[in-house]
């Protein structure tokens, strides 16, 4: 039995309507356009997919591990989407593709600024077929500067964003964060700007052209380390998760597992003395401030790691939480994906189909008491070609001709 099956089911519904009415027409491959998508979608606007026939999203194709021939990359970034393969690169994949910027109000690309010219699916040509567009470039480093043209992937934006040198122990190798940060970031913030777009657009009639690059997403992710640096000259360097403008604020080793203690002002350093029935160090005068407990922190993380280590890491997270001590396990994932917590808040849940399940991680928002957005699975490749194209106008005899070509 595969641990989706014991997730609780959701069944599509009406989902949350928030965004009801947008229609998005989403360009976008790989992981960081999908999931900005995929969150105006669990809003409630209406996703059309369009990818390459026979092919597909890039992402269709990372594997495995597979789910019943799909891939689990995939699913995890594209429900609550209609799916239509269209080649735009020909005259007549184009004009259909017109006939549906047309009636959207959003459109997302993931490609380089020379090729959304070449296609023709650039801000200048899609404005001009519909003026009040909100069109959204979500590439590397943004449609202008020096570096505009050269592809980019998350792990190439956690380099240069500073994260990966600051991730990891001093003396190891540089370690990229992991999960697609970058890449989830990038797509939150193109979420975000297009519902603000969304927004202004209702009021004055205007679209918008939205730039939005995953270094720079990833970038200002740093910001209270770079910020840092420039007030301070001090450069930061990875320490193993060890270092911080709070003294205690760190994973510990216990008797059997690692936890992590965050001691952020005075008072929680108090409680956490007194929790421990340690008043040496409560009441130890070097230790009465953050400025104090950093000057001497060495000698204090080996104090604090010399009595976590003789308990087990039930016996402390239980003290600390009756404690009012912020504290935590440093959860697998399968630990994480069987947190009742999480399960009962319904962040995650199972898609139940003719086949396996499709496991999902929920939006995590809830909005007037729910957290339900589930309107589709993830589509099957073209799944909804003909119903997108009919809803834009193109007739039937147009569609078959479409597909005789291998257009659709």
């Amino acid at each position: 039995m595969l641990p989706v099956h014991q997730l609780p089911a959701q069944r599509a519904g009406e989902g949350m309507r928030l965004l009801e009415g947008v229609r998005v027409i989403d360009l976008t491959t790989s992981i960081a356009g999908p999931y900005a998508t995929m969150l105006l979608g669990d809003f409630g606007a209406d996703i059309v997919k369009i990818e390459k026939p026979g092919v597909g999203d890039d992402c269709r194709a990372w594997g495995p591990p597979f789910l019943d021939g799909e891939s689990l990359w995939f699913l995890s970034v594209n429900r609550n989407k209609r799916s239509l393969t269209l080649d735009f690169s020909q005259p007549d994949g184009l004009a259909a593709l017109h006939a549906l910027v047309k009636a959207a109000d959003v459109v997302v690309t993931n490609a380089l600024p020379r090729v959304q010219k070449k296609l023709k699916i650039d801000h200048a040509s899609l404005s001009a077929v519909n003026p009040s567009l909100i069109f959204v470039s979500l590439t590397g480093f943004g449609l202008a500067g020096t570096r505009a043209e050269r592809p980019c992937y998350d792990l190439i934006a956690e380099g240069y964003s500073s994260v990966m040198d600051l991730t990891g122990e001093l003396a190891q190798d540089p370690q990229k964060v992991g999960a697609p940060a970058a890449d989830v970031l990038s797509g939150m913030d193109v979420g975000l700007a297009t519902a603000c777009a969304l927004f202004h657009r209702q009021r004055t009639g205007q679209g918008h052209l939205i730039d939005a690059a995953l270094v720079e997403s990833m970038t200002r992710f740093m910001s209270s380390r770079i910020v840092t640096y420039l007030g301070s000259g001090d450069v930061p360097r990875r320490s193993g998760a060890k270092d911080s403008v709070i003294a205690i604020y760190q994973v510990f080793q216990t008797e059997d597992e690692p936890i992590t203690l965050g001691l952020g002002n005075d008072n929680l350093f108090r409680r956490f003395c007194d929790a421990t029935g340690n008043t040496q160090l409560g009441t130890d005068p070097r230790y009465a401030t953050n400025v104090g407990r950093r000057a001497v922190r060495a000698e204090l993380v080996a104090r604090i790691q010399a009595l976590l280590l003789t308990k087990p890491r039930a016996h402390w997270l239980a003290l600390f939480d009756k404690a009012g001590v912020p504290a935590g396990p440093i959860n697998r994932v399968d630990q994480v994906a069987a947190d009742e917590a999480l399960i009962d808040r319904g962040l995650f849940y199972r898609i139940d189909t003719e086949g396996e399940p499709i496991p999902q991680v929920g939006l995590g928002v809830h909005v007037d008491g729910s957290s339900d957005t589930l309107r589709m699975r993830p589509p099957r490749l073209g799944e909804q070609s003909e119903a997108i194209l009919r809803e834009a106008g193109i007739t039937d005899d147009v569609i078959q001709s479409l597909r005789a070509k291998g257009i659709v």
